[in-house]
């Protein structure tokens, strides 16, 4: 792969494994960065990465210059909505630190000469709110609760760019399965005292994907230019999130699992909660449709291979 790729949010979870991948594939790769000093210590053994400080980069006159010379831009920014309790000035930086990027980046596009082939940016199935048993794919309506709408926002600010001729691809992303980052150490962490805990009572849906298969979707998405608007970055075999826990429960042999009660979770999580409390059923029919071949297609296979590493 010799192309030059811009991405922001490359030191998160899903950006780290990603930028690591496409240097492996001989990418060139230039990250834009609020903290360019993590950045070089997270990626210390690789020399195919620049590394860009955001804050010299936050006008669209000046970050032209880089879209000029980019094959194509991979926009992961954006807090984690997990990292504190909500309060307004929290969900401000949710929803700027999505849409404020995007639109940054897209403006760039526009007053760039040489444009870039693609755009690939980051959703959530948040999008689509609360669903109840609902099968989703990607012609499902949206939702118009606050993470809703932020996506909508996001997917909106992106596309802006296929207005310019650009081919724009949002993937809508479930709860990313690794071991060691995201939401899993946090699930599995009940079971250090041999009890697995799920969130009020359990039926809501959960929507995954492994980790390496989220990689991968990305590069399809670079690499295919069939691909495009929406895509549910998912895999086929959603779950609740009692079955989630029982599941675990297998692997972690522990057999004893509770309910953490709503009210609790109000307590502890704040206006959070009720996005832990809901879920969506979410299929990835597109990536059947073009063919994407899960490494880990079910739940089972996904956590035989983190837990027996």
């Amino acid at each position: 792969m010799k192309k030059k790729i811009l991405i922001t949010g490359g030191t998160g979870l899903i950006g780290r494994k990603i930028v690591n991948e496409l240097c492996i594939q001989g990418a060139f790769v230039k990250i834009l960065t609020r903290n360019v000093k993590k950045a070089r210590e997270l990626f210390s053994n690789s020399y195919a990465l620049e590394f860009l400080d955001s804050k010299k980069y936050d006008d669209p006159l000046i970050l032209k210059s880089v879209i000029e010379e980019t094959d194509a831009v991979i926009n992961l920014a954006g807090m984690n909505v997990g990292d504190r309790r909500w309060n307004e000035a929290f969900k401000e930086e949710i929803y700027s630190s999505r849409i404020n990027t995007t639109k940054l980046l897209v403006d760039s596009v526009k007053l760039s000469q040489n444009k870039p082939g693609s755009f690939i940016s980051a959703s959530g199935v948040g999008v689509y709110g609360d669903k109840k048993d609902e099968r989703i794919n990607e012609n499902s309506l949206t939702g118009n609760d606050f993470l809703a709408d932020v996506c909508v926002d996001w997917e909106n600010e992106a596309l802006n760019a296929a207005d310019l001729g650009v081919r724009v691809v949002i993937l809508r992303t479930g709860i990313v399965l690794d071991k060691k980052d995201g939401a899993l150490p946090e699930l599995i962490m009940p079971f250090k005292f041999y009890i697995g805990a799920y969130q009020g009572n359990g039926r809501q849906w959960f929507s995954w994907i492994h980790k390496d298969d989220i990689v991968q979707i990305y590069l399809l998405a670079l690499e295919n230019t069939k691909i495009e608007g929406i895509v549910n970055a998912v895999s086929p075999d959603p779950v609740t999130n009692k079955s989630f826990i029982k599941s675990v429960s297998e692997f972690k042999k522990t057999f004893f699992q509770i309910p953490v009660p709503a009210f609790v979770m109000k307590i502890v999580a704040g206006e959070f909660a009720w996005n832990l409390l809901t879920g969506q059923k979410v299929f990835p029919d597109k990536l059947v449709r073009e063919g994407y071949n899960f490494k880990f297609p079910d739940l089972n296979s996904a956590l035989s291979d983190l837990f027996s590493k």
